[in-house]
């Protein structure tokens, strides 16, 4: 069994290289995690996001989405949303409820970004307007359409799915301490 699965410290600081490295590398597994939010009509929604950014110190992570987007009018309805991660080598799931921050429209954010993510950022019609052909609309880049998602963690639950399991669940109640859970 992996050392890290055993102490909570360890669980917690390696998870958290997990999501660092999940935001700077493409290949990682948590590159694409699930983000689910509660859908306007009841019940939930969940869409694959990209990682952009993970931050230990500040207890964040943060996705990017258009201003457009069905999530940004569910999460002005509720800011909460859970992203839910899985690295299939090191058998670890991680689920983090955060509360969400968004900022549109910032210059430093969409400098940052390359010609082709600007791309995901504006368009018309749209998103999630129906369409009468698959390629009937315009990719045209909105800077006032691009929104960070800053997600501020308000828990995170570890599962270790290897050999013999192992749950931790780190909330901002107990300053992410760290309790084990039975799994």
């Amino acid at each position: 069994m992996d050392d890290w699965a055993n102490d909570l410290e360890k669980l917690w600081d390696f998870a958290w290289q997990k999501l660092h490295r999940g935001a700077a590398d493409a290949k990682s597994p948590l590159h694409r995690p699930a983000f689910a939010t509660a859908g306007r009509e009841g019940g939930a929604e969940a869409r694959i996001v990209v990682l952009r950014s993970a931050s230990p110190s500040r207890h964040t992570l943060e996705v990017h989405t258009d201003s457009a987007s069905a999530k940004v009018a569910e999460l002005v309805a509720d800011p909460r949303a859970t992203l839910l991660f899985w690295d299939p080598k090191s058998n670890l799931q991680l689920r983090a409820r955060v509360r969400v921050e968004m900022v549109a429209g910032d210059a430093e954010a969409w400098e940052q970004l390359g010609e082709g993510a600007r791309m995901n950022y504006g368009g018309t019609p749209s998103t999630g307007t129906s369409i009468g052909a698959p390629d009937a609309y315009d990719k045209t880049p909105a800077r006032e359409r691009h929104t960070q998602l800053i997600g501020h963690l308000q828990s995170l639950d570890a599962v270790y799915l290897g050999p013999e399991h192992r749950r931790a669940l780190y909330s901002r109640d107990d300053g992410f301490a760290g309790t084990w859970l039975a799994p």
